[in-house]
């Protein structure tokens, strides 16, 4: 049996908002809990660095300084003793790399960033479109049971496609727009709600 999270808004903090806290670029703020579109979202961000002149390095400094949610280690370090745990995100290794150690180096599929001579984001390359839901497949292809959790529009197709699937602290768009979802909205509950999803399917 796997698990397998989405990681900023689950993990770690959103970095597109911490970064744009940092810049004061409100558009910024918006992630994939806000638009559906991933390729629309990741090209209004590159039209904003691209603006503003913002570098690879400057996003960096702002993610040298973020730290897990607070309870992630513990819940992360619990989840590994309970699951196979498999991270799913529609973030970049340039980004996150750096904070794959606070949480021990967790497997982790992402996406990488294009990034020319001057340091600056140019574009990205996705691992697979609908990647995450893919990798779900791929896992089920192999026989395993597969449980699934995310906050966003970009993990429904990886809760569809999952097993079992649990929405973590997502926003109340998201919540009404699948309902079909449990939702938790702290590591307790949603140490629980993975509990039962696993005695379902061990049956």
């Amino acid at each position: 049996m796997i698990a397998c999270l989405d990681l900023e808004g689950v993990l770690l903090p959103e970095i597109w908002i911490k970064f744009a806290e940092k810049t004061g670029v409100e558009e910024l703020k918006l992630t994939t809990r806000d638009i559906p579109d991933y390729d629309e979202l990741m090209n209004k961000r590159l039209s904003i660095l691209k603006q503003n002149d913002f570098k690879l390095s400057d996003i960096k400094d702002v993610i040298s300084t973020l730290e897990p949610l607070e309870g992630a280690i513990e819940f992360h370090q619990w989840l590994r003793s309970e699951f196979q745990v498999i991270i799913l995100s529609d973030t970049f290794y340039q980004f996150v790399s750096p904070l794959m150690k606070k949480l021990d180096y967790p497997t982790l599929f992402c996406h990488q960033l294009v990034i020319d001579n001057n340091d600056s984001i140019s574009g990205y390359k996705l691992r697979q479109a609908k990647g995450k839901q893919e990798a779900v497949k791929a896992l089920q292809s192999l026989n395993f049971k597969v449980v699934a959790a995310g906050d966003s529009y970009n993990d429904i197709g990886m809760l569809k496609q999952a097993d079992m699937g649990i929405l973590f602290d997502p926003p109340k768009n998201v919540i009404d727009d699948y309902p079909q979802f449990p939702v938790s909205n702290s590591y307790e509950d949603f140490k629980n709600k993975l509990r039962d999803c696993k005695s379902s399917l061990e049956i």
